[in-house]
Order: C-alpha cells, then sequence, then structure tokens
C-alpha cells in the first residue's frame, strides 16, 4: 500500500478578503474531490488572504499511481483556476 501526500501552496493575487480566498478555496477543493480519488483540505494560512496551503492526500496499491494521479492534481489545480497560481508544491510517498 502506498501513501501519497501532495501539498499546495496556491498565490491568490485578486483576493482582498478572507471570504474572496475561501471561496477560490472551496471550489478548488470541491473540484478535486469530485473529478479524483483523493482527500483535499486546507491546512496552513487560513488567516491570510491571499495564500492558501492545501493537503491531499490518496491511497493506492502502486506508487507509480499515486504519483502520476498527484500530478495529474496539479495540473488540473492550474488549469481550473486561472485567478490562483501553483507557486509551489511537494509531494512525498510512504
Amino acid at each position: 500500500m502506498t501513501i501519497g501526500l501532495l501539498t499546495v501552496e496556491l498565490w491568490i493575487p485578486q483576493t482582498n478578503s478572507l471570504k474572496g480566498k475561501r471561496r477560490v478555496v472551496k471550489s478548488v477543493l470541491q473540484r478535486l474531490r469530485n473529478n479524483f480519488n483523493v482527500s483535499a483540505a486546507e491546512i496552513e494560512e487560513q488567516d491570510t488572504w491571499q495564500r492558501a496551503v492545501l493537503g491531499i492526500a490518496c491511497v493506492s496499491n502502486s506508487k507509480n499511481h499515486v504519483h502520476t494521479m498527484l500530478m495529474d492534481v496539479v495540473g488540473a489545480i492550474e488549469r481550473w483556476r486561472l485567478d490562483a497560481e501553483v507557486v509551489d508544491y511537494s509531494i512525498e510517498l510512504m
């Protein structure tokens, strides 16, 4: 069994309130849950207007499958939200 953890840092420059940030983050998290078999949540920077750190996890019996899926998640976030820029991401496989 392989567990994959993806941490994604987003920069949301056009947001000027926590409410606006939550709208963007909630949309991303919901789409991830609907389109991929992953668990996802905002894990850091909850009180910062223009930054969000998301944690995404998936489990599989293949390391290659987990890595490919998490890379697809990063690509999807970049395509879906033109108002949110992926600043950094890291993948950890256990």
